[in-house]
């Protein structure tokens, strides 16, 4: 088992995962420099050859590798869709492996053969279990919680865990990973077992296959990119200098197709500068590997690029801090991240409030703000837990259907990503409870308080995230559009939400 982890580790590059739209092959590498290098062969029959040393996740040891991409392909070929979507912005979206009607045709008949199995398989154990309501039973269970009645939830917990398992279905997985924040509760090792868990993921290899198996079985990684990265090609289309402050940079992956972008503009790339902000935990060499990564995509491109760390609480950092320069066009990119600031009730400034007072102090040419879309922020036990377990639901239902459930990076997911987020809001409080999500009215509410305007998405780019997603994805997915925030879900219920906003003046 070991040896298959490792094996499907190396199939899968930094570069893969960020679906910049291409077809790959991927032998092993062994140089450590960590160089990449352009070929342009003439021989090479119209091939462009990228020199990758060492890039290749979970493989520091490999072979030297090459990466073949195919400049001029037959129209012919399966891996080409006609549509009246223009490629270029096809391949803005979709990753690599994510090609044509493929992809819907094999989510089509993976729904088929699942309902098949439960049908053909079910007999009278299965039946019984369907009887089980694990929902009722996590509700009652947080409520005996509660009411500080450890007898009662000792006795749900072990009801809750005869029918529920991290290899079952959807319902029985989310069941687990609930019963596992409430036994921490009841124990009081929440905290514990939660940096536990944010550690367990370090090894590179291991998020960027979670994370390439999430981005191929839902559009809300690459929407997000398509359309953040579309708002500030187009925003900064005559600027020669771009700075990009991205708050809770991560890994980098929305990145690189906005650095291929900036290398395709009319009379030569601008010079970009990306300022990398992440929380003091996610450390200092994560954040400057993140762009040692970058700076060679971007030699790639012969786009001039410079790249800065601010590894710090967000609360806590200036306006100098980030040296910003007159003659240069500042974005501002937030996806996903600021549900971890603090933002504790009766607080007159909250880390919230004075972040979103940091960026109108910098005055940026566009503000792009992904949320989380929830109402699990709140300090109140029950409440927070019926609101995690209505929006989770809906998260590991999406899970079950779209990916298989033998997947290793299915669990990965469930376990180190959306498993210890439900985790660390059942099981820890005070400063500890470090997810803390809102609406996106909420946000909207916070943004004007704090002195924004919002900037109305594209109707052309809302049109085609709709097309791209309803014509790849899973029907249930919805893309939709509400006072100006772009709403993405999964059978109606908003779990991501994006917004566009400037200072007013």
């Amino acid at each position: 088992m070991m040896e298959d982890n490792e094996s499907s580790a190396r199939e899968i590059s930094f570069y893969e995962v960020l679906g910049i739209g291409k077809k790959y092959s991927y032998p092993q590498c062994t140089d450590d420099s960590k160089q990449l290098h352009v070929v342009d062969d003439e021989n090479s029959g119209g091939k462009l050859m990228l020199d990758i040393n060492c890039v290749l996740a979970g493989n520091p040891k490999g072979d030297h590798g090459i990466i073949k991409v195919e400049k001029n392909r037959d129209e012919n070929d399966k891996g080409i869709v006609k549509s009246h979507v223009p490629k270029q912005e096809l391949d803005d979206v979709l990753p690599p492996c994510t090609v044509g009607g493929e992809r819907r045709q094999k989510l089509e008949t993976r729904s088929k053969t699942s309902g098949q199995a439960k049908k053909g398989s079910i007999g009278r154990r299965v039946t019984k279990m369907e009887v089980i309501d694990l929902r009722s039973l996590l509700i009652d269970c947080a409520k005996s919680i509660a009411a500080d009645d450890r007898l009662a939830a000792d006795d749900f917990l072990k009801q809750i865990r005869q029918h529920s398992s991290p290899f079952g279905d959807g319902n029985q997985r989310l069941a687990h990973y609930f019963a596992d924040g409430l036994e921490a509760r009841l124990a009081g090792t929440g905290s514990q077992i939660h940096k536990s868990l944010i550690y367990k993921l370090t090894i590179t290899y291991d998020y960027l296959r979670a994370y390439h198996t999430f981005l191929e079985s839902s559009p809300f990684g690459a929407v997000s990119f398509f359309a953040a990265n579309k708002l500030m090609t187009i925003k900064s289309k005559e600027a020669t200098r771009v700075h990009v402050i991205d708050f809770g940079i991560h890994f980098g992956f929305q990145w690189p197709t906005f650095i291929q972008s900036l290398a395709e503009r009319e009379g030569g790339p601008p010079k970009l500068r990306i300022t990398g902000i992440d929380f003091p935990q996610a450390g200092a060499d994560r954040i400057q590997e993140t762009g040692r990564r970058l700076a060679h995509y971007a030699e790639t491109f012969n786009v001039p690029f410079e790249y800065n760390v601010i590894a710090q609480d967000w609360e806590t950092i200036k306006v100098e801090d980030l040296k910003i320069d007159k003659d240069e066009f500042v974005a501002v990119n937030c996806l996903y991240r600021a549900q971890n600031l603090r933002d504790e009730i009766g607080l007159e400034d909250s880390s919230r409030t004075m972040v979103l007072n940091l960026i109108r102090k910098i005055n940026p040419g566009i503000f792009i703000h992904g949320i989380v879309n929830g109402s699990y922020g709140v300090p109140f036990f029950l409440t927070r837990f019926r609101e995690a377990l209505f929006r989770f639901s809906a998260v590991y239902d999406m899970l079950e259907t779209n990916i298989p459930r033998e997947s290793p990076e299915r669990m990965l997911i469930e376990t180190g990503i959306f498993g210890k987020e439900a985790l660390n809001v059942i099981a820890c409080e005070g400063w500890e409870r470090v997810e803390r999500p809102e609406t996106y009215k909420q946000w909207r509410m916070r943004h004007l308080r704090s002195g924004f305007v919002q900037i109305p998405f594209e109707r052309e780019l809302i049109d085609s995230a709709m097309y791209k997603v309803k014509k790849f994805y899973h029907r249930e997915f919805v893309i939709d559009e509400d006072i100006k925030w772009l709403l993405m879900g999964w059978k109606g219920r908003t779990i991501y939400a994006m917004s566009c906003w400037q200072p007013a003046v």
